[in-house]
């Protein structure tokens, strides 16, 4: 399966994935406003969200995420004490992913951490559309829009299936006793 390299703008945070492709994850542009507050928050709107507000994540099973070098400048924020762990590096504000917690196998990689803009479509497939569309700056024309039962579906059986695999470990950003490897910083 196609390898994706990772890297953060700056290039001192670097990593790699393994055993992905269109098939193996989902690819989606997500408009919610807590994917739009994190990009305000980093102070990199421009390159981060479309016109539509949307970024272009890959959801993927967490240990399918290595990270090579770098690891002293990543962080972590949470928009809220309950809120997904948002990863970044300290180094160029690059968004790295979201996760949900240690126990559960998902990241949603940010296409700014993907070092092969050029290779994206071939590896990863295209975008399955927009979701959370209620919050785009634009109107999400139709046929660019997710289909909500679809993606909702398919969302949950990989995690449901990625869950059964254990493909939670190994982890890039929760050490061996399920806490963060940095301290998130909460907003709210």
């Amino acid at each position: 399966m196609p390898q994706v390299q990772l890297k953060c703008l700056c290039g001192k945070v670097t990593g790699e994935t393994a055993d992905i492709n269109e098939h193996s994850g989902t690819r989606i542009h997500c408009c919610c406003d807590d994917c739009q507050a994190f990009a305000q928050y980093l102070n990199h709107e421009k390159s981060i969200v479309d016109y539509f507000g949307g970024t272009d994540i890959f959801q993927m099973p967490l240990s399918h995420l290595k990270i090579n070098q770098g690891h002293e400048q990543i962080a972590c924020v949470k928009l809220s004490a309950k809120g997904m762990h948002r990863w970044y590096t300290t180094c160029c504000n690059t968004p790295i992913g979201n996760t949900m917690g240690p126990k559960m196998p998902f990241i949603g990689v940010i296409h700014n951490f993907m070092a092969n803009a050029e290779q994206r479509d071939v590896a990863l497939g295209k975008s399955r559309g927009y979701v959370h569309i209620k919050f785009a700056n634009e109107k999400v024309p139709e046929n660019l829009q997710a289909k909500p039962f679809n993606i909702t579906l398919r969302i949950i059986l990989k995690l449901l299936l990625w869950k059964i695999k254990g493909l939670n470990n190994p982890n890039a950003f929760f050490n061996q006793d399920q806490q963060p490897i940095v301290k998130p910083k909460i907003l709210k």
